[in-house]
């Protein structure tokens, strides 16, 4: 029986992991009939992209689901790890494991998104109070600024230093907690260097801007070609060309 306990916390971060690595833009996206996020826009599979195609229905689901399955696997051990001797430590190593499914799935031969939304999940499932103050943040700083990796960058370099600010009021800090706290804002950091270098140029897409479509077919209209000829332009046509040029 001992055995079998000291394979539990190992057995708990696996399975963290799997659920972190269902990328539900993916999933979600198909179930839908949307096209795949991963081949346009940012081709980032996340909440931000599945919105640029146009699908509000589609975003919010993305983000709902991909903030649970960071959430889900903390509070699980929250609530019933204490019974199997399963601590702080084994948390945050769930909550990590989590977060680094959704970077790095298995299920999508290793291609994942940045993992804000399951970051924030995690957060949640850490301490309801530290993921409302990191979520805030975010909510500010996209809704002064429009810029979606903007907010998501300032929530990350303040989120764990909103988790040592609160020790001793809203929490009591663990140093495994904000270890891994630590190591997901630096993931998050690396995984928005592309954006912060278009922030930069300013060339970093806003908010709400859909994908780029592609080149539009015009049907042919009256003076254009048909059957092979040549029709003469009308004498508004004419007009209208001589009256354009310099």
């Amino acid at each position: 029986m001992e055995s079998i306990k000291s394979f539990l916390p190992l057995l708990a971060v696996l399975a963290g992991y799997l659920v972190g690595s269902l990328s539900f833009a993916v999933i979600v996206s198909r179930v839908m009939g949307l096209s795949d996020p991963r081949t346009f826009g940012s081709k980032n599979p996340g909440a931000t992209n599945v919105l640029r195609s146009g699908s509000k229905a589609a975003a919010i689901l993305t983000l709902l689901l991909d903030a649970a399955k960071g959430w889900l696997p903390v509070v699980l051990v929250q609530w019933y790890g204490p019974a199997y001797g399963l601590g702080d430590g084994t948390m945050a190593m769930v909550g990590l494991a989590a977060f680094l499914g959704h970077v790095f799935p298995v299920f999508f031969n290793f291609a994942g998104g940045k993992g804000v939304a399951t970051a924030l999940g995690v957060l949640l499932g850490l301490s309801g109070w530290l993921g409302l103050a990191t979520a805030l943040v975010w909510l500010l700083v996209a809704a002064v600024f429009r810029f979606s990796s903007l907010a998501s960058i300032t929530a990350a370099l303040l989120a764990p230093v909103v988790y040592v600010l609160g020790d001793g009021g809203l929490w009591i800090m663990s140093k495994s907690v904000a270890l891994s706290v630590a190591v997901m804002s630096l993931f998050l950091l690396y995984r928005h260097a592309a954006n912060i270098n278009r922030l930069f140029k300013g060339t970093e897409s806003k908010l709400g801007k859909k994908a780029d479509a592609g080149p539009v077919a015009h049907a042919p209209g009256r003076g254009h070609a048909k059957h092979g000829h040549r029709h003469p332009p009308h004498t508004d046509q004419k007009a209208h060309t001589k009256a354009d040029q310099p």
